[in-house]
């Protein structure tokens, strides 16, 4: 397939670009500015906040569109931008891949939730459930709309657990956020590849998909495990609500104490998917020595 990707030179992007190619797929990366990509990879320009943009690089030979772009922050903005992408596929049975997050689950319990759990999203990602809904009801018009939740994402030197290492070489100390009981579901960003690599399969079943891989890890643990990687002994402690919003960000503070227990059991059963990348506990001590 051709498939037109947003956010393609991205942590998460750059992963699924990487596999798609893999599969033999053309890609096509929508970027803001020509000059800042290398001139021989196919692109084309868009931009989140110029729907215009957007709707004339959906041509007709594009066969799928994958949204792993940063939203804007703009409900409106987003939305807009959503309707853009979705104009040129309507009746035409082609994928549109859009990347949403766990968080819009907000805070679980003990049980996992599964895909069909109602959204009740924190504030950072207070109206992301709309947008999701938007894509879904594509459906209707002739779309083979997905919304994939990314867990934490992890591995390859990125994503928040390797924030962490960083916090504990500038602290001395491991430090996570919340209580000793928080947990955060997690994928690794080349099993994440993988899912989307099956998303885009004629045969997947669109709709919500899961992209957790471990269930629930606790917090605590991943950041003594990150003092370790930093060349720590694996000690950790709690950072203060006050101290954490104060270098985060109320918003971010809030969404890094979270604690949830995600399923992707219908992922994995629906797609056949096979998260197999190591556990966050090890890579995090691998990418960090290298």
């Amino acid at each position: 397939m051709k498939i037109l990707v947003l956010g393609a030179t991205g942590y998460i992007g750059a992963a699924a670009v990487d596999r798609l190619v893999q599969d033999g797929h053309e890609i096509i990366r929508l970027v803001r500015d020509s000059a800042k990509i290398a001139p021989e990879l196919p692109h084309r320009v868009g931009d989140l906040s110029d729907p215009a943009s957007l709707g004339a690089a959906v041509t007709d030979d594009i066969d799928a569109v994958v949204h792993i772009a940063t939203p804007t922050g703009d409900e409106a903005a987003d939305s807009a931008a959503i309707d853009a992408l979705l104009a040129p596929l309507r009746g035409t049975g082609r994928a549109f891949v859009y990347t949403s997050g766990v968080w819009v689950l907000g805070a679980t319990g003990d049980a996992p939730v599964d895909e069909e759990a109602a959204a009740n999203p924190i504030p950072i990602v207070g109206y992301r459930p709309r947008i999701e809904q938007q894509v879904l009801d594509a459906a209707a018009d002739g779309v083979r709309a997905t919304v994939l939740r990314p867990g934490i994402v992890y591995g390859n030197g990125g994503g928040i657990p390797a924030m962490m290492v960083g916090w504990a070489r500038e602290h001395g100390t491991g430090r996570y956020v919340g209580t000793a009981g928080t947990r955060w579901p997690v994928v690794h960003v080349e099993d994440l590849a993988d899912l989307y690599a099956l998303a885009l399969g004629k045969d997947a079943p669109g709709g919500v998909l899961h992209g957790v891989a471990l269930e629930e890890v606790p917090v605590a643990a991943l950041a003594a495990v990150a003092d370790v990687a930093a060349g720590g002994t694996g000690r950790a402690e709690p950072w203060p609500a006050e101290a954490a919003t104060a270098a985060f960000g109320a918003l971010f503070a809030e969404a890094l104490g979270l604690n949830q227990v995600v399923s992707a059991q219908r992922t994995v059963t629906a797609l056949g998917w096979q998260p197999s990348r190591p556990h966050p506990f090890t890579t995090l001590v691998a990418d960090a020595r290298g």
